[in-house]
C-alpha cells in the first residue's frame, strides 16, 4: 500500500491537485464578516482581496482539531500509513494541533503509523514539499525514504516573496511592526525570505524592475541547479508580474520548469493582493 500524502490549505496548491492525487486537505479558517468558511473549499482569494480593498480585515484560524481526530482515526482504522506536510508552526497553531490530536487517536491505535512533519515552510514552499512527496508515494518508494526526502526539501527550501503593503504582515502579527516599514508612498517594495520558519524582510528597493532584477540575483546566489528544478511562483491577483519573471528565469537562470498556483484565502488574508513568491532548493539530493 503507498504512502498517504496529507497537507493543508497553506500549501497553495489547487483543490484539483489534492483530488487528482488523493491527497489529503486539512482547510484553515477564514474569517469574513461574522462568517467563518474554509480555505479552498468554500471560499476564494478573490473574495479576500475584494474584502480587503473595502477595508475589512479577515481573519485566519487554524485547522479543526475534530477534523484531524476524524481523519487520523478513520487512517489508524483502515491500516494506513501517512505523511503530513504541515504549516510552518511558527506561523500557524495547526502543526501543534495535529500533533496534539495524533496522540489522542494513538491511544486508542498505539500501531498507527503517521508522521506530521513541521514543514517550516509557507504557501508553495510547503506545496513544492507536497508534490515530491505525491510522486515519491506514487512510484512506491518506502516510508522512511519520503520521509527523509521530505525533510531535507522542507530544510532546503528558499522562500522569496514581497507584498505590496507589510501592513497585513504586521496587523497579523506575521512580521514585526519594525518591520513593516511604510513603503507604499515611495514605491518601496519589500523583499522578505523564511527563516526556520518565521518571516523576516531582508531589503527594500524601489519599483518593481529592481525587485525582481534583485530576486534573480538572490536566486542565482543561493539555489542549486536550478534548471534541474520545479521552480515554484504563487501570487495574489499578480499574473503579470508572474509572466515577467518567470521569462526572466527562463533568459538568466536556464530555469524551463515552473510551477505556478494563486495564493489561498488563508495565506492571501495576511499579504492582501500583489504579493509574488518564488520557491526553491538551495541544495539538491545527493541523487541529482
Amino acid at each position: 500500500m503507498s504512502v498517504k500524502i496529507l497537507a493543508d490549505s497553506a500549501c497553495d496548491l489547487p483543490l484539483s491537485f489534492f483530488k487528482e492525487n488523493d491527497v489529503t486537505l486539512f482547510p484553515l479558517k477564514v474569517h469574513l464578516d461574522g462568517q467563518e468558511y474554509e480555505d479552498l473549499l468554500t471560499i476564494d482569494s478573490t473574495k479576500i482581496y475584494e474584502a480587503i480593498r473595502l477595508g475589512n480585515v479577515p481573519k485566519t484560524s487554524q485547522v479543526s482539531p475534530l477534523l484531524f481526530e476524524e481523519v487520523f482515526t478513520n487512517m489508524a482504522k483502515n491500516g494506513e500509513d501517512g505523511i503530513y506536510i504541515a504549516f510552518s508552526s511558527e506561523l500557524s497553531g495547526t502543526y501543534q494541533t495535529a500533533v496534539m490530536m495524533l496522540e489522542q487517536v494513538k491511544e486508542k491505535f498505539p500501531d498507527f503509523n503517521l508522521k506530521i512533519i513541521d514543514s517550516k515552510c509557507a504557501s508553495l514552499g510547503a506545496g513544492l514539499v507536497v508534490m515530491e512527496a505525491v510522486k515519491l508515494s506514487k512510484t512506491g518508494k518506502s516510508f522512511s525514504e519520503i520521509e527523509e526526502t521530505v525533510k531535507f526539501h522542507c530544510e532546503q527550501m528558499e522562500h522569496l516573496f514581497s507584498v505590496d503593503d507589510l501592513e497585513y504582515l504586521a496587523k497579523g502579527g506575521r512580521v514585526s511592526k519594525a518591520s513593516a516599514f511604510l513603503g507604499g508612498l515611495l514605491n518601496i517594495k519589500p523583499l522578505l525570505n523564511v527563516e526556520d520558519g518565521k518571516l523576516v524582510p531582508i531589503e527594500k528597493l524601489r519599483g518593481k524592475k529592481k525587485l525582481m532584477r534583485r530576486i534573480i540575483e538572490v536566486m542565482n546566489e543561493r539555489g542549486d541547479s536550478l534548471h534541474q528544478q520545479v521552480i515554484g511562483i504563487s501570487h495574489a491577483d499578480n499574473e503579470e508580474m508572474v509572466s515577467e519573471i518567470k521569462e526572466m528565469m527562463k533568459q538568466e537562470l536556464n530555469v524551463s520548469n515552473v510551477y505556478i498556483s494563486s495564493i489561498g484565502s488563508a495565506i492571501g488574508s495576511h499579504t492582501g493582493s500583489g504579493t509574488i513568491a518564488i520557491f526553491f532548493l538551495n541544495k539538491l539530493p545527493a541523487a541529482h
